[in-house]
């Protein structure tokens, strides 16, 4: 029982960690649009001034997606097919995780560490680990809106949705904005994806 219990809590963190740096991405577009006419873009100043984040990150962004987009075969032009605007959410998580775990002797309740945690096997004294660790993280969601420039409507959205480290690394952190832009702009265009 002893050897479960040392190599759950490894696997448990490298869940936890690798769950941090995912991004949960979704998409949505107008099955009306044909995405095959779209050649070139410009960024929507309009609406990627109300997004709420710093300039600087705003400017990071903005490079990630000119990068993707260049990837793609898109060129910017000041008569662009469509229109690229962004914006962001940001929410406070907090979780709490209940370290119930415990050995010992008899079993039963049993004091660790950390405060009280359950024993296992019979009723007596017994070693356990328990209590409750709460941490907090930031979650964001970034949107990529595509919209066509001459009907001024919108024919794509990609959201992208994970954990933002408050890095003070610039380099890890302009790393996590083109993860976050690549994995948003990997669904576009929805046709490619719908012929793999």
């Amino acid at each position: 029982m002893k050897k479960i219990k040392i190599l759950a809590l490894p696997l448990l963190l490298l869940l936890f960690l690798s769950s941090c740096t995912s991004v949960r991405v979704l998409s949505d577009y107008d099955r009306a649009a044909d995405f095959n006419e779209f050649k070139s873009y410009a960024f929507y100043k309009t609406g990627i001034d109300k997004a709420q984040i710093s300039d600087l990150d705003k400017k990071r962004i903005l490079r990630a997606i000119e990068t993707e987009m260049g990837s793609r075969g898109f060129v910017k032009s000041d008569s662009p097919d469509i229109l690229v605007s962004i914006f962001t959410k940001e929410s406070e998580q907090v979780d709490v995780y209940n370290n119930n775990f415990g050995w010992g002797g008899w079993g039963g309740w049993g004091w660790g560490g950390f405060g009280p945690g359950w024993g296992w096997g019979g009723w007596g004294p017994g070693w356990g680990w328990g209590g409750n660790a709460v941490s907090t993280r930031t979650e964001g969601s970034l949107y990529i809106d595509l919209i066509d420039a001459k009907k001024k409507e919108l024919i794509w959205q990609g959201k992208g949705v994970g954990t933002l480290g408050n890095n003070k690394n610039i380099e890890k952190k302009e790393a996590r904005i083109q993860q976050f832009v690549s994995e948003i702009l990997e669904e576009y265009p929805p046709n490619a994806i719908a012929s793999k």
